[in-house]
C-alpha cells in the first residue's frame, strides 16, 4: 500500500471511530508502528488528525483524554523502563509527591520494602495499592475525583499541597514540547500537576517517547522548571538535545 492510500485509510478510521491507536493501525495496514507514527506525523502537519498519547484524534480534538485503563495498555514495555529507572530518583527514606498516571503505578510498584517513604499523591488507585505497605505511609489528597483519571483535583487537593514539601515529584505528563513545555487536557488536573512540582525540592518527569510533540489545552510547567526528564530510547534525540540545553538531566531508559 502506498503513503497516500495509507493517509486516506488512516483518517478514515480516526475520523469514523473517533481515535485510532498506533498498534491497532499498524496492524490493519500490515506496516511497523514506526511507519504509522510518521503518517501520523505527516497528516497533523497537514491538518487532516491530530496526534495523541498512542494515536490519533480528529483535528481539533485538543482536550480529548484517554482513559487509565485505555493508557495502561499501550507502550507497556517503554513504561516499565521508565519506571525502573525513576527508581533511582526514590530516596532511601523521605517524602515523594506522586500524581495518577500508569508509569507513575509501575514505579510505586517497584519500591522495596527497604525504603521507609511518605508517598502524598493525588490518585486513589495509587492509594488503594499503597494500602497494605508497611513501610509507606500514604497521604491521599482530597477533593473531587475525576472518573477518566482517578486522580483528585480542585481546592482541597491544591490547598494540602500548600503546607507539605517533598524530597522528590514525581510527574506524568500528557504532552511535551519544547514551546508549550508540559501540558495536559484538564485544567484542574494541570493546576494539581504544578503545586505538586512546587511542593517539592526536586522535579522529575515521566514521559515516554509519544508524549513529545504533544500539546494539550492545559499548561502545568517549563520544561526549565524540571530537574530530570526520564523518557524511553524511542524520544525523538533532537528534541531530548534541546531539552538538554535548557539544563535539564535527560535519562533515557
Amino acid at each position: 500500500m502506498y503513503a497516500p492510500e495509507r493517509y486516506r485509510s488512516i483518517v478514515d478510521r480516526v475520523t469514523g471511530k473517533g481515535r485510532a491507536s498506533v498498534n491497532d493501525l499498524a496492524e490493519d495496514l500490515r506496516v511497523t508502528p514506526e511507519t504509522i507514527r510518521r503518517d501520523l506525523s505527516e497528516l497533523e502537519r497537514q491538518g487532516l488528525v491530530r496526534r495523541v498519547h498512542g494515536g490519533a484524534v480528529p483535528f481539533g480534538s485538543v482536550g480529548f483524554e484517554p482513559t487509565v485503563d485505555t493508557r495502561d495498555q499501550v507502550l507497556v514495555d517503554e513504561k516499565n523502563r521508565i519506571a525502573r529507572a525513576a527508581l533511582a530518583e526514590v530516596p532511601e527514606a523521605g517524602a515523594i509527591i506522586v500524581d495518577a498516571g500508569t508509569t507513575t503505578a509501575r514505579l510505586l510498584s517497584l519500591i522495596p520494602d527497604e525504603r521507609v517513604l511518605t508517598v502524598v499523591t493525588n490518585s486513589v488507585a495509587h492509594a488503594l495499592a499503597l494500602s497494605s505497605r508497611d513501610n509507606i505511609t500514604t497521604m491521599l489528597l482530597g477533593g473531587r475525583v475525576r472518573g477518566r483519571t482517578l486522580a483528585t483535583v480542585d481546592q482541597w487537593a491544591l490547598g494540602a499541597l500548600e503546607s507539605v514539601y517533598a524530597d522528590v515529584a514525581m510527574i506524568g505528563t500528557n504532552g511535551l514540547s519544547i514551546s508549550r513545555g508540559l501540558t495536559t487536557p484538564d485544567q484542574p488536573e494541570a493546576a494539581v500537576k504544578q503545586a505538586m512540582m512546587n511542593s517539592a525540592r526536586r522535579k522529575v518527569i515521566l514521559a515516554d517517547h509519544s508524549k513529545f510533540g504533544e500539546d494539550h489545552f492545559a499548561q502545568f510547567g517549563s520544561l526549565s522548571d524540571i530537574d530530570v526528564l526520564i523518557t524511553d530510547t524511542n524520544a525523538d534525540q533532537e528534541v531530548v538535545a534541546d531539552i538538554e540545553a535548557l539544563g535539564v538531566s535527560v535519562v533515557q531508559a
